[in-house]
Order: C-alpha cells, then structure tokens, then sequence
C-alpha cells in the first residue's frame, strides 16, 4: 500500500470514528428528550394530584405583608432622607461593581472585579471567585441581598414578633433567590451538564419527580437515601424486648450489659414529632447504649404513630396513657417506688407538665427529672417564634380538624425552613442540578422519619403552652388539676441545652429551668445543636460544654460566670444522676411475670408501617 493509500485510509478511518461519536451522542441525546418528555409527564401528573391542604399551612397570612408595608411607607413619610440616601447607597454599590466588572473584562485580560463580599459556603465552587461572569452574578446578588437585610432590619413601627417573622420571610424570599438555585447560573451545575451530555439534569428531574409523587404532590427534597437503612438491622439495633405496649406507645426495656445495676430505674421520654432511635443510631453514638454501659436499667418510650383514628387524642391524654402509665409499667416491672425520668424536646415540656400535675396530686413516682433541650416557658420561642402567629395555628387548627391529625409533612417542612440552606436548596441543588442521589446518612434518614401529630394535641400544645404560655404565667389545666405551672414541680432537676440549637433555644431553655420550684437544679450547656449538642458521645471528644454552679439572674450571666470544660456532658449527667440512683443490686432481665416481652426491640410502632395494637 502506498503512502497516499495509506494516509487515503487514515482519513475515512478518522471520519469513521469522528461519525461514530456523532452517531452515539446523537443516540444519548435523544434517549436523553425520551426520558425528560416521559418525566415531564409524570411531573405533571403528580403536581395534578396534590394534596389538599389548608392555605393558611403554606405561608404567612396577608396581615404580616399588610403590616411590614405599612411600616415601610410611614418610615417613608417620617423619614424619607434615610431610606433615600440607603436606596442612593445601594445604586452605587450595584453601579460601582458593574463598573468595574466591565472594566476589568475590557483590559484584555477576563478576571473577576474585586471582590470584597463575605464569605458564603454556597459559592464554595472556584468557578464563583475566578470566572468573570459567575463573579459578578455573585456579588450583585451579595449586594441586593445585604440592602434588601438592611432595609428590613431598620424598619420601624413592627413590635418584636412581627419584625422578627418579617426579617425571616424576607430572607427566605432571598435565600430562594440566590443564583445558586437557577441552572444558567450555576456554574457547578452547567459545567456537569456539558461534562455528562445533561445525563445530570435526566437524573435531577428524576429525582425531583420522586419526590413530588413521594409527598403528594407536594416538594420536599429527600436528604438521605431511604434504602441505606433499616431500623432494628443498621440502626436502632441495641438490645432490648418491648414489655408494655397500649395505643399510645411501646415501652422497651433494654437487656443490661453489666452485672450490677443501679437500684433506681430510667424512664426516658423521647419528642413524638420524630422517632426514638436518633438516640440510638448506632452503637458508637448511642445514648440508650451509653445509658446501659453505666449500669442502669433503662426503659424508653416509643411512641405511636398516629393515624386518622387518633383524632380524640389531646394533651392529655399523652399526659395520662403514656407518662403516667409508663412510670408506672417500670415501677411494676422494677418494684420500685420511683423512677429518674428524662424528657426530650417536646417531650421534656409535657414532663414539666405532668410533674407539676404530680405534685398538686402527692405522687411522689419520679425521683429527678433530666431535660433535654426543652422549653416551657414560651415568652420568647426564640426562632420557631417565626411560625407561631395566628395565620400558621389557625391553619394548623383547620387541617387537623378535618383530618384528624397533622401531616408530618408539614411538620418537616417547618423545621426545615428554619434552616433552609442546608435543608432545602442545598440538598435540592446537589439532586435536582447536579443529579446526585442522596448520600447515606443515618441521621438525615432519621431526620426524613417523621411522625404525624393528633389534631387535639397540636391545637392544645401550640395554644396554651407556647401562644398563651400557660404553664410559665397563667396557669395550665391538666387531668383535673387546675392552674399548674413549672413552680410546682420541686423534685431535682438537671437541664440540658445546646448553645446552637435552632428549635429549642439555650436562654430560653435556662429561663424555663430557672422557673422549676426545685431547689436542686443543675444547668449544662454543650455546644452545636439541637441534635449533634445531645447526640455527643464522649469518644468523639468533639464538643464541650459549660457549667455555672452560681447563681445567674439571667442566662447571659449564668453564660458569663460559666467555666467551659473539653469533651461531652454525658459523663458529667451520669455523675449528677449517680447520686440520686440508689444502690447497686443485680442487674435486670427484661420483662416479668405481670409483662412478658411482646416483641424484641426497637418494637412495632417506629418501624413505616406498624401493626395495630
């Protein structure tokens, strides 16, 4: 073959090859228009079958507009040289930066204009600091959104529960916003579009449909792969029976691990909005396991998940078949006279509740009381405040009255807003732009497990106990008892808040312990948040506390006067605990001849779908 055959068959072999990408990407592509025309369908579809629900659950009512543009345009009338000369400052910020962008893309060499905004984790991606234009969608946006703050901030004329619900939705109204959340201006997410063919953007509008149809037609993102975990196989695995179960709750009692234990038992109260084993997702951070290692006999309480036919169930009734009846079943089980009880969240508020019901009546069960990141006096909710308006409890009231409960839907949507750029957009980018499928992350498995609430109970709770905030002034009616409040609770106490947490927030905490008619009282203070501050085992050396054994008029100074100390407050709660445990006798089966063991832990009621009692 000669040269000139020989470069003749080079050349058709190029063209082959160049022909057969062409061919094959053309091939992906359409496959590709397939799959999104068979998606967008799908999409359709579910958004076509959306749950009913009240309005009043998917947003603020028009009275908090009403009244932040009513502020804004009498601060006009008042003022109009401050909100101008903001107005002014904000134009030429804008002006200046788009000045400079073009002068910096006109010089011949496209680099970024300076950049002096803060720093922000969502434009984390190199492509927001070097590429000229990603930089300048950026810091506009950094701009509008630090004025937009600002205005809000210095609005007058809005008492303190309104300016805060204010700020906050017109951050989430920003946070929605960001260019991060759009595609054509999202460097990260177009630059794998390109790289993948849109195979990304299939696999994103895949899961965007999965979870559409998963919520009835309603969006919240998934955050952890549901198939990564199976309760009673990989989490909530320690060893236990259930030895009490009514329609209310399961009571699990754990098999001990140590030869003695301490004569006093431990009932432990976990919130019902979620479901217990976050304090056993698996051995190495198991609060329960821990717990048991110390040598105690341990019973915790899982709690029901309701349904429609749970429509009677009100306050009192977790308060009467479950606290009371607990208490009891692990005295029966012990025969012991008392029990050291531990209330978790909402948990801990309705064990404020029924200890001040035990004392009016003379019930002398509970030896001490442990509270875990728990309010009770509800005069500043702190965050939740935001959702704890009319407009949100009137819906709520609505809802449940014609269903019978409320959807833990919109529980989990609420508490995710609280913080929405980790739980919403940032999860919604990587799975709906990037294509990603949600890593397997137990305690975002957990997070996604929630339960509903009956419809009496949540009217109730959000009603008297954190609108009118009966237990902490007035006075709160339970089970025949009239007027109780958190001064009639005297047994010793020890109270337990994270200095980040978003839900139950630390001086709100430390008020409601300040306000318990105990003499013995004990206040600890971790670090992080409202689940990683609690869920801290002293392996981890990861975070630290403080304690403060003077007495503080205020949380800011019981704060100033605390001494922080390394390490996890779980073993400093074990020493408070120790002393009001009791002797040491020979450890503990589960069960007895009066409560057999119906079924090995983690029981029947937290697992997705549950047997009838």
């Amino acid at each position: 073959m000669s040269d000139g055959d020989r470069a003749n068959a080079h050349g058709r072999d190029a063209t082959d090859t160049g022909a057969d990408a062409q061919a094959e990407a053309l091939s992906r592509l359409n496959a590709n228009l397939e799959r999104i025309d068979e998606l967008t369908k799908r999409l359709v579809g579910a958004l076509a079958a959306k749950r009913n629900s009240d309005q009043g659950l998917q947003g603020p009512g028009p009275e908090l507009y009403a009244k932040a543009m009513a502020a804004y345009w009498a601060e006009m009338a008042s003022n109009p040289g401050k909100l101008i000369e903001r107005q002014v400052g904000y134009w030429g910020q804008a002006l200046r930066h788009a000045f400079e962008a073009q002068t910096a893309l006109t010089s011949g060499k496209p680099v970024p204009a300076p950049d002096g905004q803060p720093e922000d984790r969502r434009f984390a991606n190199r492509m927001w600091s070097e590429h000229p234009y990603f930089n300048f969608v950026k810091q506009q946006y950094q701009i509008s959104a630090a004025a937009i703050k600002d205005t809000v901030h210095d609005l007058e004329g809005l008492d303190r529960a309104d300016k805060q619900r204010v700020e906050f939705f017109s951050q989430q109204i920003v946070d929605l916003f960001a260019p991060t959340n759009f595609l054509a201006t999202n460097p990260e997410a177009m630059q794998k579009a390109v790289d993948t063919e849109g195979d990304s953007l299939v696999k994103g509008l895949e899961n965007l449909v999965r979870d559409i149809e998963a919520n009835e037609g309603d969006w919240l993102v998934t955050l952890s792969d549901p198939e990564a975990f199976q309760v009673g196989a990989n989490i909530a695995t320690s060893e236990g029976s259930v030895v009490f179960r009514n329609r209310m709750f399961e009571l699990i009692q754990y098999a001990p691990t140590t030869e003695t234990v301490h004569k006093t038992p431990i009932v432990l109260f976990p919130p019902w909005i979620n479901k217990f084993y976050i304090l056993d997702l698996k051995p190495a951070n198991s609060l329960i396991k821990w717990i048991v290692d110390q040598g105690y006999t341990l019973f915790v309480v899982s709690w029901v998940n309701p349904d429609e036919s749970y429509s009677d169930v009100g306050f009192d009734t977790y308060v009467d078949e479950g606290f009371l009846t607990a208490v009891d079943v692990a005295k029966e089980i012990t025969g012991e006279a008392a029990v050291n009880a531990i209330g978790y969240c909402i948990a801990g508020t309705t064990l404020a509740a029924t200890l001040a019901l035990m004392s009016r009546r003379g019930d002398t069960s509970i030896k001490s009381a442990t509270f875990l990141t728990t309010l009770a006096d509800f005069s500043d909710p702190g965050e939740m405040g935001v959702f704890l308006d009319s407009d949100f409890i009137d819906g709520i009231e609505r809802e449940s009255r014609a269903k019978g409960y409320l959807d833990k839907f919109f529980m989990g949507r609420t508490f995710s807003y609280l913080r929405s750029r980790d739980l919403v957009y940032g999860p919604a980018i990587k799975s709906y732009m990037l294509g990603e499928a949600p890593p397997a992350f137990d305690l975002l498995y957990w997070n996604g497990d929630g339960t509903n609430l009956p419809g009496p109970f949540v009217t109730e709770y959000l009603r008297k106990l954190c609108v009118r905030n009966e237990l902490a002034s007035t006075g709160f009616d339970l089970l025949g008892q009239t007027g109780l409040t958190l001064g009639d609770v005297s047994v010793p106490l020890c109270g337990i808040a994270c200095e980040t947490d978003h839900i139950a927030h630390w001086r709100g905490a430390w008020q409601t312990a300040a306000q318990f008619g105990s003499k013995d009282k004990t206040f600890i203070l971790s670090q992080s948040g409202h689940i990683a501050g609690i869920v801290n085992p002293p392996a981890r050396n990861k975070y630290g506390h403080y304690v403060n054994e003077v007495a503080a008029d205020t949380p800011d100074e019981w704060l100033e006067g605390a001494t922080f100390h390394e390490g996890s407050w779980w073993p400093r709660w074990e020493k408070w605990l120790r002393g009001r445990s009791g002797k040491k006798i020979a450890a503990r089966a589960p069960g007895g001849e009066d409560h057999p063991v119906l079924d090995a832990a983690p029981g029947k009621y937290v697992l997705p779908e549950r047997k009838s009692a």
